[in-house]
């Protein structure tokens, strides 16, 4: 069965779309089949009836009527009891269209992409509002961050939001406030260094990590600041950033082994 995906991508409103690359056209009796990578569970979805020859085809499979559960799941062709798992092309990474699937208020997100052995594959992870963080960097002093508000449903518009930065050192129950910027779902923070290092005497003598979260009008719960809508997994291995020295105490930015952002400071 001479099938490769070719373009793949999860609309807004969560349907799998597929375009294929075929060699004949696909028999009848043909079934899409996802398999949960841990777990082993498999959801299949049988195909249309067989077309006149052509050298594409394409699928459209909606997925929330599947119960998908978190994780990954690798795709799969089965035809008479014989299946092969689903070659791709297509990398599946728009950061412009994670953006714009983000605004929605969602309990699942869903995003499909090649794996390293370039076959089709899904992940899903659940999806609670959370501030995504773009970029972040040390300036005049200041530790500053910019975002999207990713699932909360607020509109991308040019409305201005009230919104706090709160830094928690839960080793000592400390808690920073500045005030943050946003407009519609894009989000500015900046906090003093010498405000952090000096909310924590004791950080000279070891390390500690301060964890952030936006406090923001018409959001009912604080956000956490983290990065999880790109494609790069394990980021407290793979991004190091330059840190800042406030009297004689190192500041860092790192991510947590969930990519949650973190400020460590001493040690």
């Amino acid at each position: 069965m001479g099938v490769v995906v070719t373009d793949a991508e999860v609309t807004l409103a969560d349907v799998l779309a597929l375009r294929l690359a075929i060699d004949a056209p696909l028999e009848d009796g043909t079934e899409l089949v996802l398999r949960h990578r841990t777990t082993g569970a498999e959801r299949d979805v049988r195909l249309g009836t067989p077309g006149a020859r052509a050298r594409e085809a394409t699928l459209a499979v909606s997925l929330a009527p599947l119960e998908l559960t978190a994780g990954r799941w690798d795709a799969y062709l089965r035809h008479d009891g014989r299946r092969s798992r689903l070659r791709s092309v297509d990398p599946g990474f728009s950061l412009d269209h994670l953006d714009a699937y983000a605004l929605c208020r969602r309990t699942l997100a869903y995003r499909s992409y090649r794996t390293r052995n370039g076959y089709l594959a899904l992940k899903i992870s659940e999806a609670e509002p959370v501030a995504e963080v773009r970029a972040i960097w040390f300036r005049e002093g200041r530790f500053e961050v910019t975002g999207l508000l990713a699932y909360t449903g607020l509109e991308d518009d040019d409305f201005r939001h009230e919104a706090v930065l709160t830094l928690d050192r839960r080793q000592t129950s400390v808690r920073i406030r500045a005030t943050a910027t946003v407009q519609g779902v894009r989000f500015h923070a900046a906090v003093s260094l010498v405000d952090v290092v000096a909310a924590d005497p004791d950080a000279s003598a070891g390390a500690g990590a301060w964890e952030p979260a936006l406090e923001v009008e018409g959001v009912a719960t604080p956000l956490r600041l983290g990065a999880r809508l790109d494609d790069v997994d394990g980021k407290r291995r793979r991004l190091h950033y330059p840190s800042a020295t406030v009297d004689g105490v190192p500041v860092r930015p790192s991510y947590t082994a969930d990519d949650e952002l973190r400020i460590e400071v001493g040690g």
